[in-house]
């Protein structure tokens, strides 16, 4: 299976260099670019077992500052703009702002994460607890993710790592 993964990573370009990777592909994932960091952190996992809890800490880490790096460049791009136009924007504005820092528990979710986030730092939203909020909701899908991923048999990963080798 070890080899299985170092195939899989060589394949892609991707050095395998442990925890650095994970916490690279998961601060890169958090921003507006489309790359996911799950495939990296739960080959990491499939390695390094016994290293569960630190590969979800060091993900959730990377993934809540790429989302604060999002937040930020949210509030620098604000520019003097003080509220979005048009009437189905400026109910989103409303929504957001009542909701607050809370909103950020969605930050994981594809599509909608990332310009929440950037949505928070428009908003001028506190940015301690916006990040405290991104980090629940991203170890939340981390460890949902991972454990997902373990129920699927070897055998599978096997199978979808020699097809992945012969191409």
């Amino acid at each position: 299976m070890e080899d299985l993964l170092h195939s899989f990573f060589h394949w892609f370009g991707m050095p395998s260099v442990g925890l650095p990777m994970v916490f690279i592909t998961a601060f890169v994932s958090a921003t507006l670019l489309p790359i996911g960091s799950e495939p990296v952190l739960f080959g990491y996992i499939a390695v390094k077992p016994h290293l569960y809890w630190l590969a979800i800490a060091v993900a959730t880490i990377g993934n809540s500052l790429g989302g604060l790096l999002d937040w930020w460049l949210g509030l620098i791009s604000r520019n003097g703009v003080e509220s979005l136009k048009g009437p189905i924007n400026g109910r989103v504005q409303s929504w957001l702002e009542a909701r607050g820092p809370k909103m950020l528990l969605l930050s994981w979710l594809p599509g909608v994460g990332d310009p929440l986030c950037l949505a928070a730092g428009w908003l001028r939203l506190p940015w301690l607890p916006c990040l405290l909020y991104m980090a629940i909701g991203k170890f939340l899908r981390y460890v949902t993710i991972t454990w997902l991923l373990s129920l699927i048999p070897h055998s599978f990963w096997e199978q979808l790592g020699h097809f992945i080798y012969r191409i």
